[in-house]
């Protein structure tokens, strides 16, 4: 597995480009902007997030401390494929709401690798038992970010070419 998701500097972002922001998805850069606060200049990027057309404001300096990246490669895309087709993975067994918590660190994390790993889990799971609301939300929400971001790498049609992928994003 590849060890980083962002390979150029996270403080290199342009106006235009595509940018993940951990917990909300793909967002464009729509400005930056410098601005004086208690004194002081600040540079700030502005994000909108493709989803919900929520603007954030990310202090350069903040980058990397609040998971701000750039989106993945093919190569990497690829790589997020091959986890969710793994199925020789066991799943966790703890109670719903010990894994849920679990699983939501891992998609704040921002690491498309994590995101994979709880929904194929998440999908594994739904196979056996019937999951919580607060797990088929957290499913959604997984798949949605994942979504988002393989289909601006690959195209929707590489996507649902893959038997196993294509089940679990519904496509």
């Amino acid at each position: 597995m590849a060890t980083s998701v962002n390979s150029i500097d996270p403080g290199v972002f342009k106006v235009g480009e595509n940018a993940v922001y951990p917990g909300h998805g793909v967002g464009k850069v729509v400005s930056i902007d410098t601005k004086e606060i208690l004194g002081q200049k600040k540079t700030f990027y502005t994000v909108q997030i493709q989803e919900t057309g929520m603007k954030i404001m990310v202090p350069l300096d903040n980058v990397k401390s609040v998971g701000l990246r750039a989106i993945i490669s093919r190569e990497e895309a690829f790589e997020v494929i091959r986890i969710l087709k793994r199925t020789d993975v066991k799943v966790d067994t703890q109670t719903w709401n010990r894994r849920y918590r679990e699983y939501m660190e891992k998609i704040k994390t921002g690491s498309v690798y994590e995101i994979a790993a709880v929904l194929r889990d998440l999908f594994l799971l739904k196979v056996d038992k019937e999951l919580s609301f607060g797990e088929r939300k957290m499913l959604d929400t997984a798949r949605n970010l994942l979504m988002k971001e393989l289909t601006i790498t690959t195209s929707k049609e590489e996507l649902s070419q893959q038997e196993d992928v294509k089940a679990i994003f519904g496509l």
